[in-house]
């Protein structure tokens, strides 16, 4: 069965803009998630993903730290990469575009070389992250006023 979207790396100026509208609308519209702390330098450096209904409309996002910009949420392991920023519009939610991003970052971190993926989840993804195959470590913590946990896959 072929999905109603396709996914990809974001390598335009217009792609990211997209890749920003689906997180202004997920984190900061729904979620309450303060503008100013939701883009950040490191969105300069990151690898983004796109995904986009075959009318172009966006549905979803996510992105890869890797190297330096990642050092600080992945205790420093340069051949581990950080997903973050994971967002799927409402309108998408369930027909498997999370997992679509998911699976392209960590496409793009083997491209690069990279041996795993570290994120921090939201305590109510944690379920979505461990059926792809992430496993939680650590306590639970606050990030943005939201409770998340660390979690990792090997690639």
């Amino acid at each position: 069965m072929s999905r109603p979207y396709t996914v990809r790396v974001a390598e335009d100026p217009a792609d990211r803009e997209a890749c920003f509208a689906v997180r202004k609308e997920v984190f900061v519209v729904e979620q309450g998630v303060a503008e100013d702390i939701e883009y950040d330098a490191h969105d300069a450096v990151a690898v983004h993903v796109l995904a986009v209904r075959a009318d172009g409309v966006p549905l979803g996002t996510g992105r890869l730290l890797h190297g330096e910009a990642a050092a600080a949420k992945t205790g420093g392991d340069p051949a581990v990469g950080s997903l973050g920023r994971l967002a799927v519009s409402r309108e998408a939610r369930g027909l498997g575009v999370g997992a679509a991003l998911v699976r392209a970052i960590e496409d793009a971190a083997r491209a690069r070389g990279l041996t795993a993926v570290d994120l921090h989840a939201q305590t109510h993804a944690l379920g979505f992250y461990e059926r792809l195959g992430y496993e939680a470590y650590g306590p639970e913590f606050p990030d943005a006023g939201l409770p998340h946990r660390a979690m990792r896959r090997s690639l």
